[in-house]
């Protein structure tokens, strides 16, 4: 029970039924979360120096992580101890989601932290998810610090680099903070495999700004079909693939359905060696499970048909309303109703700088496998 008053954002001590101390929490009156823990230790003081020292620790977990890459998770919201707070860094260039009450009380100070800890010029915010409206606040986007005399709108196009290959993206319009930076590892697993079994035909589905199929050509394939239905994605895709110094005619990107694209495909007759689906959110929360799991099985039902014996399905769900064994299963049913076996060779999760926690498992949000098709 809530006794007092508090303003959305500020911080109150919460209590057992005995009165004893259990944590400080940013209050959210409009949020079915309505308390957001920042500290379980009663000693501690919820301030400028609190946020620098969680800002701090954030950043040495993921200096001291092998991360081949200038584009990085640095804080990843309750897994770093800042419950709402997303921030990416691309180059010289944060991209920050402020997606609570507190994180949005605290936003003016957590930014100066940000930017005198990581040296970074610009910082971009892209508070622009169903979260805030959940949270009772508007969404937010556009550039909160640039260098004097910069023309700010002119550095929203950034070019990151990742293992050997080169992205660019949108900060301002890209999806999420503008790169998809959880598939780092996996994108690297799958140019390898590409490499390792020869695959020369790969598709590529909801395939966004073509990170795998950069992969994919990097590993040697010969051609990537890239389907996605957004143009700006597929445009965005194709001039990643221009970046890498891969020949145009090595990839071609269609604007289209997926579903409907890999049922074309099965009716034309072809065969794909390797094929990544890596669809949006299809559950985000539990009461979802049902339906997504239904169009889940669907996508992988016909990727196993379309895949050649010895070929490589990478799948994928960012659904937080999918667990683990869940997405396991519906994988597993997909192939006996495609009459399709296979060998889970691996299990795949985000990149290391968007960790999971002992205390905060529901961090746990990608989810992959790989099939070896017999």
């Amino acid at each position: 029970m809530a006794s007092g008053k508090a303003d959305a954002g500020e911080t109150v001590r919460v209590e057992a039924s005995d009165g004893a101390f259990l944590a400080w929490a940013a209050w959210s009156p409009q949020s079915l979360i309505r308390l957001r823990a920042w500290s379980f230790d009663a000693a501690e003081r919820i301030d400028v120096a609190f946020f620098a020292r969680r800002i701090g620790a954030a950043l040495a977990m993921r200096a001291a992580l092998p991360i081949e890459s200038d584009g990085v998770r640095l804080i990843h919201g309750e897994s770093d101890g800042l419950p709402g707070l997303v921030v990416d860094r691309y180059a010289d260039t944060l991209s920050a989601q402020f997606l609570s009450a507190g994180a949005e009380r605290w936003k003016e100070p957590l930014v100066d932290a940000l930017r005198a800890m990581t040296g970074a010029s610009r910082v971009y915010e892209r508070s622009d998810t169903s979260a805030r409206q959940r949270e009772g606040l508007a969404a937010a986007t556009g550039w909160l610090r640039w260098p004097t005399g910069d023309d700010a709108a002119a550095h929203s196009e950034v070019t990151i680099r990742e293992h050997a290959w080169r992205f660019g993206l949108d900060v301002a319009s890209g999806h999420k903070t503008g790169f998809y930076l959880d598939q780092r590892d996996n994108r690297r697993l799958f140019a390898e495999t590409v490499r390792h079994f020869g695959y020369r035909q790969v598709l590529n589905c909801y395939c966004y700004t073509g990170g795998f199929s950069v992969a994919a050509l990097a590993g040697g394939a010969a051609h990537v079909t890239a389907v996605d239905s957004s143009a700006p994605a597929l445009a965005r895709a194709t001039a990643n693939v221009a970046l890498n110094g891969f020949d145009a005619s090595r990839h071609t990107p269609l604007d289209a359905d997926v579903n409907q694209t890999l049922r074309d495909l099965l009716a034309a007759g072809r065969t794909f060696d390797a094929v990544v689906l890596d669809p949006p959110k299809l559950a985000p929360t539990v009461a979802h499970a049902e339906r997504a799991a239904r169009a889940y099985k669907d996508i992988n039902r016909l990727a196993l048909m379309l895949l050649r014996p010895g070929g490589s399905l990478f799948t994928f769900s960012c659904s937080g309303g999918i667990a683990p064994d869940l997405f396991h299963k519906i994988v597993a049913g997909a192939g006996l109703d495609a009459g399709a076996d296979g060998y889970f060779t691996a299990r795949l999760g985000a990149a290391a700088d968007h960790p999971m926690t002992v205390t905060f498992p529901e961090g746990d949000y990608l989810k992959g496998l790989v099939v070896l098709k017999r």
